[in-house]
Formats: structure tokens, sequence, C-alpha cells
């Protein structure tokens, strides 16, 4: 498992909700930890610090765990809506020039 990254309190409190809504989706689905943590590929042990929202667990397990139950498409929501970013990038696109459409001014 790799080292534990330093988060502020309101990041590990997030972790720590999300570990909390997979744990409750397994005990929902009536699955056992060890069919979660089978299925994903995973030992019970990771799927442990997961549902407790261990900070050093993979995103990639996250997304494995989720697949599990099928909430994997709740992955594709995740920074999806980018408002901040879009209000950055059309501040500081440039003009546009007749025929040019945003799409080839900005990658976003």
């Amino acid at each position: 498992m790799p080292a534990r990254p330093n988060l502020a309190e309101n990041q590990r409190q997030l972790l720590a909700q999300f570990g909390e809504r997979l744990r409750l989706a397994r005990l929902c689905r009536r699955l056992t930890a060890q069919q979660v943590a089978d299925s994903a590929g995973i030992t019970r042990v990771t799927l442990h610090r997961a549902g407790a929202g261990d900070a050093a667990v993979t995103m990639g397990t996250y997304i494995k765990v989720m697949a599990v139950m099928a909430l994997y498409v709740d992955v594709a929501l995740l920074a999806r809506d980018d408002r901040a970013g879009h209000l950055v990038q059309d501040a500081q696109l440039p003009a546009r020039r007749a025929g040019t459409s945003r799409a080839q001014l900005a990658p976003c």
C-alpha cells in the first residue's frame, strides 16, 4: 500500500464519508466483504481500508469496488462539471475569429 498522503481535515472527512457510503452500499446489497473483495480482486483488508476512507487506498481500488456494486457510473460524474475551470477558461479566451469555433480555441 502506498504511503499515507498528508490530507487536510476536510479531505479526510470526505474520504471517510465516501468509504462509509461504499460500506453501506455493500450491506444494502447483502454482499459479504469477502464476496466484494474477491470480485474486485483485492484483499478483505484493502476493502476494509477503503470502507474506512483510507487515503492510501488507490483510486483504482475504489473504482473496482464501485464496479462490483454497479456504482462505477458515478465515477464519470467526478469533476465532470468544472464550472470554475470553465469560467477561467472563458475569461482567457482570445476574441473569436470568423469561422473559428470555440472548440478549436480551447481544450476544455
